[in-house]
């Protein structure tokens, strides 16, 4: 009997990619880059200190990644992304703004979080905005699932946080549903939470917000 494909959250596409961003893949991957490997990453070799760790799950192409890294220097960020014209976007910000506190991962989040990132290690995560996949017999690929959200509270420390954005109505309530119930985390509000300071809005939501749409934070915690 065949082995069963796991469901993927992504499809890699064959997208435009810049002459600058596929030269930050050739020459900065090495500077900022970390290749997936099957073994704990030791955050304190990588970053050459002892520091708050943060990861965020799909950093699109980097723009509030790279500015969060820069307004938070005391805390390093490890993003993770597949796809190339982001990886290259992300790792060129890197080293435009020196971002000493910043690395990134190009491979599937999943592994990275099941082989590579250790147990109450985390001090926070970030998934903003991942894909809302809409249509209904595609819902089974949206990243918020049960499961998953139990492997991150895994990941994450006494204390450390979970902070979640959708600019799609029906997935936030999901979202909402599926961290409610993970018993390990706690709700930091009601329901859906006011746009933390620390998370800067990006222009396609700026644009989103003029045409009237809405956008939901959830922010969660382990106690």
């Amino acid at each position: 009997m065949a082995e069963r494909k796991p469901v993927r959250s992504y499809v890699l596409r064959q997208g435009r990619i810049s002459a600058a961003q596929t030269r930050a893949l050739e020459t900065l991957h090495g500077r900022y880059g970390v290749a997936f490997r099957d073994a704990p990453l030791d955050a304190r070799a990588l970053f050459g200190r002892s520091a708050p760790l943060v990861v965020e799950v799909g950093s699109g192409m980097g723009e509030t990644t790279a500015r969060i890294a820069a307004e938070h220097p005391d805390t390093d960020y490890v993003a993770i992304e597949v796809h190339a014209p982001g990886v290259g976007s992300l790792l060129k910000l890197a080293e435009e703004h020196g971002l000493a506190n910043l690395r990134v991962i190009r491979h599937d989040a999943l592994e990275v979080l099941q082989h590579m990132i250790p147990d109450a290690s985390l001090a926070g995560l970030h998934l903003f905005f991942p894909d809302p996949w809409p249509k209904k017999r595609h819902h089974k690929r949206r990243l918020i699932q049960p499961a998953f959200v139990a492997l991150l509270a895994t990941r994450m420390k006494p204390g450390a946080y979970l902070h979640a954005a959708t600019d799609w109505e029906d997935y936030a309530a999901q979202m909402l549903e599926v961290l409610r119930a993970e018993a390990t985390l706690v709700n930091t509000a009601p329901g859906f939470a006011e746009r933390p300071a620390t998370r800067p809005e990006t222009k396609f939501e700026q644009r989103g917000l003029k045409l009237g749409h809405r956008v939901w934070d959830l922010v969660f915690r382990k106690p």
